[in-house]
Protein backbone atom coordinates (compact mmCIF):
# COMPACT_ATOMS: atom_id res chain seq x y z
CA UNK A 1 0.00 0.00 0.00
CA UNK A 2 0.92 3.92 -0.22
CA UNK A 3 2.29 5.31 2.82
CA UNK A 4 -0.90 6.58 5.02
CA UNK A 5 1.68 8.69 6.83
CA UNK A 6 1.96 12.87 5.06
CA UNK A 7 4.58 15.36 6.91
CA UNK A 8 3.22 18.69 7.47
CA UNK A 9 5.19 20.16 4.38
CA UNK A 10 3.54 17.50 2.13
CA UNK A 11 0.07 18.31 3.54
CA UNK A 12 1.07 22.06 3.25
CA UNK A 13 2.20 21.00 -0.77
CA UNK A 14 -1.05 18.60 -1.05
CA UNK A 15 -3.86 21.24 0.10
CA UNK A 16 -1.93 23.64 -2.17
CA UNK A 17 -2.07 21.57 -5.20
CA UNK A 18 -5.42 19.17 -4.83
CA UNK A 19 -8.84 19.26 -3.12
CA UNK A 20 -8.29 18.17 0.18
CA UNK A 21 -10.55 17.87 3.55
CA UNK A 22 -8.77 18.35 6.42
CA UNK A 23 -10.27 16.59 10.03
CA UNK A 24 -9.58 17.92 13.16
CA UNK A 25 -9.75 14.77 15.76
CA UNK A 26 -8.99 16.86 18.80
CA UNK A 27 -11.67 18.15 21.62
CA UNK A 28 -13.71 20.96 20.47
CA UNK A 29 -11.38 24.06 23.17
CA UNK A 30 -7.92 22.14 21.50
CA UNK A 31 -9.56 22.85 17.94
CA UNK A 32 -11.20 26.44 18.66
CA UNK A 33 -7.80 27.62 20.27
CA UNK A 34 -6.23 27.02 17.17
CA UNK A 35 -6.59 24.62 14.00
CA UNK A 36 -5.16 23.93 10.22
CA UNK A 37 -6.83 26.59 7.88
CA UNK A 38 -10.18 24.98 6.23
CA UNK A 39 -9.63 21.70 8.81
CA UNK A 40 -12.85 20.46 9.98
CA UNK A 41 -13.55 19.60 13.98
CA UNK A 42 -14.75 15.94 13.92
CA UNK A 43 -14.15 14.94 17.56
CA UNK A 44 -16.73 11.79 17.46
CA UNK A 45 -13.99 9.79 15.52
CA UNK A 46 -12.48 9.12 19.07
CA UNK A 47 -15.20 9.65 21.50
CA UNK A 48 -17.95 6.96 19.88
CA UNK A 49 -18.23 3.89 21.64
CA UNK A 50 -19.76 0.70 19.24
CA UNK A 51 -21.32 -2.05 19.28
CA UNK A 52 -20.76 -5.29 17.23
CA UNK A 53 -24.63 -6.32 17.50
CA UNK A 54 -25.87 -5.63 13.51
CA UNK A 55 -28.00 -2.76 14.46
CA UNK A 56 -24.41 -1.25 16.13
CA UNK A 57 -21.99 -1.77 13.23
CA UNK A 58 -24.90 -0.25 10.83
CA UNK A 59 -24.89 2.72 13.47
CA UNK A 60 -21.62 2.96 13.37
CA UNK A 61 -21.38 2.79 9.13
CA UNK A 62 -24.28 5.18 8.97
CA UNK A 63 -23.45 7.83 11.69
CA UNK A 64 -19.50 7.72 10.44
CA UNK A 65 -21.01 8.25 6.65
CA UNK A 66 -23.13 11.07 7.39
CA UNK A 67 -20.34 12.59 9.63
CA UNK A 68 -17.66 12.60 6.80
CA UNK A 69 -20.30 13.76 4.15
CA UNK A 70 -21.09 16.49 6.44
CA UNK A 71 -17.28 17.67 6.34
CA UNK A 72 -17.45 17.43 2.63
CA UNK A 73 -16.03 14.19 2.01
CA UNK A 74 -17.08 13.18 -1.50
CA UNK A 75 -14.59 10.42 -2.83
CA UNK A 76 -13.12 12.69 -5.02
CA UNK A 77 -10.73 14.61 -2.09
CA UNK A 78 -7.97 13.41 -0.06
CA UNK A 79 -9.15 13.24 3.49
CA UNK A 80 -6.51 13.81 5.75
CA UNK A 81 -6.56 13.25 9.54
CA UNK A 82 -4.54 14.45 12.57
CA UNK A 83 -4.77 14.50 16.45
CA UNK A 84 -2.58 16.88 18.68
CA UNK A 85 0.52 14.10 18.66
CA UNK A 86 0.83 10.63 17.80
CA UNK A 87 0.85 9.52 21.24
CA UNK A 88 -1.45 12.15 23.19
CA UNK A 89 -4.48 11.11 21.65
CA UNK A 90 -4.40 7.59 22.09
CA UNK A 91 -4.53 6.73 18.24
CA UNK A 92 -7.62 9.25 17.36
CA UNK A 93 -6.50 10.41 14.25
CA UNK A 94 -6.02 6.94 12.81
CA UNK A 95 -9.53 5.71 14.68
CA UNK A 96 -10.35 8.10 11.54
CA UNK A 97 -8.09 6.33 9.24
CA UNK A 98 -9.99 2.91 10.31
CA UNK A 99 -13.32 4.37 9.97
CA UNK A 100 -12.70 5.74 6.43
CA UNK A 101 -10.95 2.59 5.06
CA UNK A 102 -14.24 0.41 7.13
CA UNK A 103 -16.59 2.66 4.50
CA UNK A 104 -14.45 2.02 1.65
CA UNK A 105 -13.02 5.77 0.94
CA UNK A 106 -10.51 5.92 -2.01
CA UNK A 107 -7.88 8.61 -0.37
CA UNK A 108 -6.95 8.64 3.26
CA UNK A 109 -3.91 10.45 4.58
CA UNK A 110 -2.99 10.56 8.27
CA UNK A 111 -0.61 13.99 9.76
CA UNK A 112 2.42 11.98 10.72
CA UNK A 113 3.09 13.72 14.14
CA UNK A 114 0.02 15.63 14.39
CA UNK A 115 -0.77 19.26 15.22
CA UNK A 116 2.16 19.36 17.23
CA UNK A 117 4.16 18.62 13.80
CA UNK A 118 2.00 21.12 11.53
CA UNK A 119 2.53 23.94 14.24
CA UNK A 120 6.26 23.09 14.76
CA UNK A 121 7.32 23.57 11.01
CA UNK A 122 5.96 27.19 11.35
CA UNK A 123 2.79 26.35 9.35
CA UNK A 124 -0.48 28.95 9.80
CA UNK A 125 -2.88 28.56 12.35
CA UNK A 126 -6.56 29.88 12.77
CA UNK A 127 -9.44 30.34 14.86
CA UNK A 128 -11.42 30.65 11.77
CA UNK A 129 -14.37 28.24 11.90
CA UNK A 130 -14.91 26.66 7.81
CA UNK A 131 -18.30 25.62 6.50
CA UNK A 132 -17.93 22.89 3.98
CA UNK A 133 -20.68 22.50 1.64
CA UNK A 134 -22.15 19.11 2.55
CA UNK A 135 -21.13 15.87 -0.31
CA UNK A 136 -22.77 12.91 -0.84
CA UNK A 137 -20.60 10.08 1.38
CA UNK A 138 -20.49 6.96 -0.47
CA UNK A 139 -20.32 3.27 1.91
CA UNK A 140 -18.76 0.54 0.07
CA UNK A 141 -20.00 -2.46 1.53
CA UNK A 142 -17.03 -4.83 0.85
CA UNK A 143 -14.67 -3.05 2.78
CA UNK A 144 -16.20 -3.21 6.26
CA UNK A 145 -14.89 -6.89 5.91
CA UNK A 146 -12.18 -5.50 8.05
CA UNK A 147 -14.31 -4.66 10.97
CA UNK A 148 -15.68 -7.86 12.99
CA UNK A 149 -17.73 -8.74 15.92
CA UNK A 150 -17.64 -10.43 18.97
CA UNK A 151 -19.05 -13.91 17.67
CA UNK A 152 -15.96 -13.56 15.30
CA UNK A 153 -13.16 -12.48 17.98
CA UNK A 154 -14.90 -15.39 20.29
CA UNK A 155 -14.85 -17.99 17.31
CA UNK A 156 -10.99 -17.11 16.94
CA UNK A 157 -9.96 -18.07 20.50
CA UNK A 158 -8.40 -21.33 19.99
CA UNK A 159 -7.81 -21.18 16.73
CA UNK A 160 -4.33 -21.47 15.69
CA UNK A 161 -3.15 -19.36 12.70
CA UNK A 162 -4.94 -15.99 13.79
CA UNK A 163 -2.93 -13.92 16.11
CA UNK A 164 -5.44 -12.11 18.23
CA UNK A 165 -3.54 -9.05 19.07
CA UNK A 166 -4.49 -6.64 22.27
CA UNK A 167 -2.55 -3.57 22.42
CA UNK A 168 -3.50 -1.89 25.44
CA UNK A 169 -1.70 -0.59 28.24
CA UNK A 170 0.24 -2.70 30.41
CA UNK A 171 -1.95 -2.48 33.33
CA UNK A 172 -5.37 -3.58 31.01
CA UNK A 173 -3.27 -6.47 30.10
CA UNK A 174 -2.41 -7.64 33.26
CA UNK A 175 -5.88 -7.06 34.40
CA UNK A 176 -5.12 -4.73 37.16
CA UNK A 177 -7.39 -1.94 35.03
CA UNK A 178 -10.62 -2.29 32.94
CA UNK A 179 -9.83 0.70 30.96
CA UNK A 180 -8.05 4.22 30.75
CA UNK A 181 -11.26 5.86 31.90
CA UNK A 182 -10.70 4.27 35.29
CA UNK A 183 -9.87 0.95 36.92
CA UNK A 184 -13.26 -0.05 37.02
CA UNK A 185 -15.10 1.52 34.68
CA UNK A 186 -16.29 -1.84 32.56
CA UNK A 187 -16.87 -4.55 35.11
CA UNK A 188 -14.53 -7.15 34.31
CA UNK A 189 -10.53 -7.05 34.01
CA UNK A 190 -8.03 -9.07 31.79
CA UNK A 191 -7.66 -9.78 28.33
CA UNK A 192 -9.58 -12.40 25.40
CA UNK A 193 -7.67 -15.56 25.91
CA UNK A 194 -5.39 -16.56 23.85
CA UNK A 195 -4.34 -13.11 22.96
CA UNK A 196 -0.60 -11.86 22.41
CA UNK A 197 0.34 -8.40 23.40
CA UNK A 198 2.17 -5.52 21.41
CA UNK A 199 1.61 -2.27 23.54
CA UNK A 200 0.22 0.31 20.81
CA UNK A 201 3.16 2.58 22.01
CA UNK A 202 5.71 -0.18 20.70
CA UNK A 203 4.72 1.16 16.76
CA UNK A 204 6.88 4.28 17.43
CA UNK A 205 9.59 5.52 18.66
CA UNK A 206 10.45 9.51 20.41
CA UNK A 207 12.28 11.77 17.58
CA UNK A 208 13.44 15.51 18.47
CA UNK A 209 10.16 16.45 16.91
CA UNK A 210 8.12 13.91 19.34
CA UNK A 211 7.05 10.32 18.71
CA UNK A 212 7.01 9.05 14.89
CA UNK A 213 5.87 5.60 13.38
CA UNK A 214 8.80 2.83 13.29
CA UNK A 215 9.83 1.94 9.84
CA UNK A 216 8.50 -0.76 8.12
CA UNK A 217 11.10 -3.53 9.23
CA UNK A 218 11.64 -2.54 12.75
CA UNK A 219 7.33 -2.40 13.52
CA UNK A 220 8.10 -6.36 11.70
CA UNK A 221 10.57 -7.07 14.04
CA UNK A 222 7.93 -6.15 17.13
CA UNK A 223 5.51 -8.42 15.13
CA UNK A 224 7.85 -10.96 15.23
CA UNK A 225 8.66 -10.97 19.02
CA UNK A 226 4.75 -12.44 18.91
CA UNK A 227 4.73 -14.41 16.36
CA UNK A 228 3.22 -12.46 13.81
CA UNK A 229 4.31 -12.30 10.34
CA UNK A 230 3.50 -10.23 6.81
CA UNK A 231 0.95 -13.38 6.23
CA UNK A 232 -0.26 -13.61 9.60
CA UNK A 233 -4.44 -12.94 10.10
CA UNK A 234 -4.31 -10.60 12.99
CA UNK A 235 -7.57 -9.44 14.74
CA UNK A 236 -7.15 -6.45 17.01
CA UNK A 237 -8.33 -5.01 19.71
CA UNK A 238 -8.10 -2.38 22.80
CA UNK A 239 -10.49 -0.90 24.72
CA UNK A 240 -12.37 1.15 21.99
CA UNK A 241 -10.81 1.01 18.76
CA UNK A 242 -8.63 4.03 18.88
CA UNK A 243 -4.75 2.35 19.85
CA UNK A 244 -5.94 -0.58 17.78
CA UNK A 245 -5.88 1.94 14.75
CA UNK A 246 -3.14 3.26 15.44
CA UNK A 247 -1.71 -0.31 15.07
CA UNK A 248 -3.58 -1.25 12.32
CA UNK A 249 -2.23 2.02 10.58
CA UNK A 250 1.20 0.72 11.28
CA UNK A 251 0.94 -3.64 10.47
CA UNK A 252 -1.23 -1.93 6.89
CA UNK A 253 2.08 0.54 6.59
CA UNK A 254 4.80 -2.66 7.02
CA UNK A 255 2.49 -4.89 4.48
CA UNK A 256 0.91 -7.35 6.84
CA UNK A 257 -1.90 -8.89 4.65
CA UNK A 258 -5.06 -9.67 6.19
CA UNK A 259 -5.45 -7.30 9.72
CA UNK A 260 -8.99 -6.87 11.46
CA UNK A 261 -10.38 -4.95 14.40
CA UNK A 262 -12.69 -6.59 16.57
CA UNK A 263 -13.64 -2.39 16.76
CA UNK A 264 -16.45 -3.19 19.94
CA UNK A 265 -13.17 -4.21 21.98
CA UNK A 266 -12.91 -4.64 25.44
CA UNK A 267 -15.27 -2.09 26.51
CA UNK A 268 -18.04 -4.54 24.64
CA UNK A 269 -16.27 -7.64 25.80
CA UNK A 270 -16.09 -7.45 29.22
CA UNK A 271 -19.54 -6.31 29.17
CA UNK A 272 -21.22 -9.58 28.55
CA UNK A 273 -20.59 -12.45 31.41
CA UNK A 274 -21.33 -14.89 28.86
CA UNK A 275 -17.93 -14.37 27.00
CA UNK A 276 -14.97 -16.04 28.19
CA UNK A 277 -11.83 -14.03 29.82
CA UNK A 278 -8.19 -14.75 30.50
CA UNK A 279 -7.87 -12.96 34.43
CA UNK A 280 -4.40 -12.49 36.43
CA UNK A 281 -0.72 -12.76 34.99
CA UNK A 282 -0.48 -13.74 31.91
CA UNK A 283 2.07 -16.39 32.77
CA UNK A 284 -1.05 -17.50 34.98
CA UNK A 285 -4.16 -17.62 33.20
CA UNK A 286 -7.27 -18.60 34.31
CA UNK A 287 -10.28 -19.15 32.04
CA UNK A 288 -13.77 -17.80 33.54
CA UNK A 289 -16.90 -16.84 32.67
CA UNK A 290 -18.48 -15.31 35.44
CA UNK A 291 -17.65 -11.38 36.43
Amino acid sequence: MTDVLISAGELANLAAKEPCVIIDTRNPDAYSAGHIPFAVNVHEIFTYLATSTPEGMNELKTKFADAFGKAGLSGKETAVIYEQSMNTGFGQSCRGYYLLTMLGYPKIKVLHGGFDAWAASGLPVTTDVPKPAPASFSIVPEASEILIDAKTMLAAVGKPGIALLDVRDVDEWIGDSSSPYGKDFCPRKGRIPGAVWLEWYRMMKPTAEGPRFKSKDEILAECATVGISQNTPVYLYCFKGARASNTFLALKNAGVKDVRMYFGSWNEWSRDPSLPIEEGLPTEPKLTKAA
